[in-house]
């Protein structure tokens, strides 16, 4: 697998922008006043013919924009070879850990999340009362961090080769030379695996339920 995404392209230029640098020495003028070209005093609003030299420029803008993205195109490159199929789940997951533990460190918010996604001291109506009914819960961004832990420990269990080797013992079994006796010797906490196999599996579910909200 071979892969190159960079950084989304931003190549729209304002009208408000181009009359800005236009007219640079005005006292209106941010561009102006962010250049030094003229003191950063108290702001000032554009005088109202600008308001209608943008309708005339924003065509223009609009036309570089459209040549810009074609001339100069964010690269999505991404190439995949036959043996990165066979086992898929573990591919992806290869790359979606550390989209997940990058995300954690840098988001800036968080997306609704449900109570019934999570724990009885995480949900909406263990936070104190809002002030106001469009406020959110004080539990509302630990909810989301909670969220993303159980993702990263989810995919953590997935890349490990021997993430289920916690839970078997084979002291016993390996001093058994015969084949069956050792087999039967092997000890297994069938309740701790069980418990691991049902948060792993409810991580892939908040991974397909709350995909769209891994944004940052």
């Amino acid at each position: 697998m071979k892969i190159y995404i960079n950084k989304y392209r931003d190549h729209w230029i304002s009208p408000y922008t181009i009359v800005n640098y236009m007219f640079f020495w005005t006292d209106w003028s941010k561009c102006g006043r962010r250049k030094g070209f003229v003191p950063d005093a108290e702001f000032v609003d554009n005088p109202a013919w600008v308001d209608k030299a943008v309708n005339y420029l924003a065509p223009i803008s609009q036309g570089i924009q459209w040549a810009l993205d074609r001339v100069h195109p964010r690269i999505e490159y991404v190439k995949i070879e036959p043996w990165d199929t066979w086992s898929m789940d573990n591919t992806l997951s290869l790359i979606i850990l550390p989209m997940l533990k990058q995300l954690k460190k840098d988001k800036h918010g968080a997306p609704f999340v449900e109570d019934e996604d999570v724990p009885d001291y995480l949900k909406s109506t263990s936070a104190p009362p809002k002030e106001n009914p469009w406020d959110t819960d004080d539990n509302h961004f630990k909810r989301w961090d909670w969220i993303l832990d159980e993702m990263i420990w989810t995919f953590e269990q997935k890349v490990a080769d021997d993430a289920e080797d916690q839970f078997y013992d084979h002291t016993e079994s390996q001093r058994e030379p015969d084949l069956e006796k050792s087999v039967k010797a092997l000890k297994v906490d069938q309740q701790g695996l069980d418990a691991w196999h049902l948060r792993k599996n409810n991580g892939f579910k908040l991974f397909g339920k709350y995909y769209e909200a891994l944004w940052d």
